[in-house]
């Protein structure tokens, strides 16, 4: 019996033994899991956020925050409001440290206060690497003192267009770019930013590229100095061909006269403003000499915006006036094939310019009639009468209006503005791009071509019903919206109606 115990007092102890070091292996595990599952977190981290440093912070501005803001928002006070009857929609920016060029970057910068912009392509020179095409940050983010920006999600979309590239090394110096975000984060909120290093490049390819992704949302910045390291005098004048010919669009002037390091981004927003119909204005010129004070060797800087001008209300009296007019037209004419007798001088001025418009007949609420012109073609008040005795007569849709109906027609006017050519990746970038009740749509393949008035959308609200009719109204399949080769434009109207 006592072996028995003696047997049973050892086995006891090394089942304790074998417990506690057990359990010494279980914690030692468990840790080693925890610890290997915060460094797959820390590692998922570093992969998902790939951030480009500030290069110049510290040299081109002030590497404090706080410093910083305040030196911000003394050149932003300073500026000088430009009136723009617009959206700002692009800017060229110089990219001098702030002390030089601050002062004149100011003027675009302050224009974008209270904007929205969901994202922003900068397009910046290479001055430190030779390379072909249009370089993207392989990064996530780029960081300045004031915080980081993340790059747009559609980089990944652009870094699949042959012209696109990664060059890490035009980016690691590279100030051209940098020195446009913490003007960005100072005036603009909740936006992402499409940072481009141009190389060597073809503007108006690079253009007809970006133009792929550009929408109403976006902002395109191109950063560029003037002449360099000129006499004072001399600068003003080499600048003066810049300053000129970049708003202007003079792309001949501007190739052959103007002196700025960032030639091609320039040239490319140029041939973007062009494509879209943004207008140009020089906001302010100055050069080192003005902000520094050494006018022997200095660097020339502009601000110039780019914007889409905002199409000017009609006045509700000279709205009542056309509605008249068409009025007028339909008596006259159906009656006795004769028109308005119009004295030209008591027409407002802002019915005298070129415009598109539409006159829209109803019938008891039901379409009688519809024609008009979609582009420019005529004075506008000459264009009214000419569409009334056209919607009345000529739609083929429908038999002639009778003078005796006219007491039951309802006449509609709408004011067109210039078309803009929607460019589109595919059917669903398509559909995301195209908004009902604002957008007037023309289809057009080959020589065939329909359009529907924004009002359209009341009846047929589904985008691809919308799109669908459109195509059937212009002779095409039902479906050649979602062929790449069918051009789509939009536009916008001001409507109005007889009460």
């Amino acid at each position: 019996n006592r072996k028995m115990k003696d047997k049973r007092g050892i086995l006891i102890v090394i089942s304790i033994v074998l417990c506690i070091i057990l359990s010494l292996l279980f914690s030692m595990s468990k840790g080693g899991m925890k610890e290997n599952k915060t460094q797959e977190i820390e590692e998922e981290k570093i992969m998902e956020e790939r951030v480009r440093k500030a290069a110049v912070s510290g040299r081109f501005y002030p590497s404090d925050e706080k410093a910083l803001r305040r030196m911000i928002k003394g050149c932003i006070e300073n500026a000088k409001e430009e009136k723009i009857k617009g959206r700002i929609r692009g800017l060229v920016s110089p990219h001098a440290g702030y002390i030089f060029s601050g002062r004149v970057a100011a003027y675009g910068y302050k224009q974008l206060l209270g904007g929205r912009y969901g994202e922003v392509f900068i397009l910046g020179p290479s001055h430190y690497v030779g390379f072909k095409g249009a370089s993207i940050a392989n990064a996530t983010h780029y960081e300045t003192p004031l915080g980081k920006v993340r790059l747009s999600e559609r980089v990944e979309d652009l870094r699949r267009e042959p012209l696109i590239i990664s060059n890490e090394f035009a980016h690691l110096r590279e100030h051209s770019l940098e020195v446009q975000i913490p003007f960005l984060q100072e005036v603009l909120d909740n936006f992402t930013i499409i940072p481009i290093v141009t190389g060597e490049v073809d503007p108006e390819e690079l253009a007809e590229v970006l133009l792929r992704y550009i929408d109403d949302d976006s902002l395109v910045i191109a950063s560029s100095d003037l002449s360099h390291y000129h006499p004072y005098e001399k600068a003003i004048e080499l600048d003066k061909n810049c300053i000129t010919s970049i708003p202007d669009l003079n792309f001949n002037e501007m190739i052959n006269k103007c002196e700025a390091c960032g030639k091609i981004p320039i040239l490319t927003l140029m041939y973007i403003a062009r494509e879209k119909g943004w207008e140009g204005k020089l906001l302010n010129y100055n050069n080192s000499g003005d902000t520094y004070g050494d006018k022997d060797r200095v660097v020339g800087y502009s601000s110039i915006a780019f914007y889409e001008k905002m199409e000017e209300e009609i006045e509700e009296k000279d709205r009542k006036f056309l509605l008249g007019l068409a009025r007028e037209t339909l008596e006259k004419y159906l009656k006795n094939g004769s028109k308005p007798v119009v004295d030209e001088g008591k027409i407002p001025e802002k019915l005298k310019e070129m415009k598109g418009c539409f006159v829209t007949l109803e019938k008891n609420h039901q379409l009688r009639g519809c024609i008009g012109h979609i582009l420019p073609q005529k004075r506008l008040y000459e264009c009214v009468i000419e569409n009334a005795i056209n919607a009345a007569l000529n739609d083929p849709r429908f038999p002639p209006v009778r003078y005796e109906e006219l007491k039951d027609i309802e006449i509609e006017i709408s004011v067109l503005s210039v078309p803009k050519k929607l460019n589109y990746n595919s059917a669903e970038d398509l559909l995301e791009k195209l908004t009902p009740l604002r957008d007037g749509v023309i289809l057009k393949s080959g020589w065939r071509q329909a359009t529907y008035l924004p009002q359209v959308w009341e009846q047929i609200p589904r985008k691809e019903d919308f799109l669908s009719s459109l195509c059937r109204k212009g002779y095409m399949p039902g479906d050649c919206w979602r062929k790449g080769e069918t051009e789509v434009y939009v536009y916008r109207a001001q409507v109005f109606r007889e009460e």
